[in-house]
């Protein structure tokens, strides 16, 4: 019995697959980041001890470290970063929720796009350090405020990113569940939500680091606590060392969620080619 090879077959089997190939660039783009992030820290503090800038304009990267080695022992920085986190994470989860469940409404209902959006545009034209002290005001200095900041702080992206994704449906296959005389909530379920996911992940990528910026945003406005808080104490104080601490403690978080967020997209859209 013989086998007949295709030209396809043999092409398949004579080139190389492209996930190892990817594999070796994103292992390769991962070792530069690491080395050039040595490289920076070197020259950081090779450029301080030399030139003998002073601690309270640009500490060294070990005056960092030690900052933030006696932040965690103490218990500091681990309180007041649950505390941010808290908040970020809350408001985060009900932005998230509004900005889905409003532009959907939109997108359904003409009468809502033309009353509601107009609204929720130009709240999110206002500058959240202005309105942050009213709402420090209206709802106090406890964790109430800082989430209402976080939460309006991150919806418009996933609020547009709704309305756009919902609106990017091939229309064949709207026309197609209409023949099929399916209900509203089927056209939805099946065909719109599917392919507005893709833009609503892009929008919760967005989003999660606009929570982080709103949250240091409220804590700097009025706070009992916080690393926005312990930001303003440390400059008080001229502790420039613990700023930065706080700082490497911050870029981290937001690394995290996004990573995170990035994980959650490719586990629940893997049949997205971008993901």
């Amino acid at each position: 019995m013989t086998t007949v090879m295709t030209a396809a077959d043999a092409g398949s089997k004579s080139r190389p697959s492209a996930k190892p190939r990817k594999k070796g660039l994103d292992r390769h783009a991962r070792l530069i980041s690491f080395v050039g992030f040595l490289v920076l820290i070197a020259f950081w503090e090779a450029s301080v001890r030399l030139f003998s800038v002073p601690e309270y304009i640009l500490p060294p990267p070990s005056l960092v470290a030690v900052s933030l080695y006696r932040g965690i022992a103490s218990g500091t920085l681990i309180y007041n970063f649950g505390y941010t986190a808290f908040q970020t994470l809350m408001g985060f989860m009900i932005a998230a929720v509004v900005g889905v469940l409003i532009g959907t409404l939109v997108t359904q209902f003409k009468i809502l796009d033309l009353v509601v959006y107009p609204w929720v545009v130009s709240i999110q034209t206002l500058p959240k350090v202005a309105i942050a002290p009213l709402i420090i005001v209206w709802a106090g200095y406890g964790i109430q405020s800082k989430i209402i900041i976080v939460m309006l702080s991150s919806l418009f992206p996933i609020l547009v990113n709704t309305i756009v994704g919902m609106r990017s449906c091939d229309q064949g296959k709207l026309d197609l569940m209409r023949s099929l005389q399916a209900t509203r909530w089927e056209t939805f379920r099946k065909v719109q939500l599917p392919s507005a996911l893709p833009f609503i992940f892009a929008g919760l990528n967005v989003s999660i680091i606009f929570a982080i910026l709103g949250s240091i945003v409220g804590e700097f406005v009025g706070s009992r606590a916080g690393l926005g808080n312990l930001i303003l104490e440390a400059n008080v104080q001229f502790n420039v060392a613990l700023i930065f601490a706080i700082l490497v403690i911050l870029g981290l978080f937001g690394l995290t969620l996004s990573t995170i967020m990035r994980a959650i997209q490719r586990r629940v859209l893997f049949w997205h080619s971008a993901s």
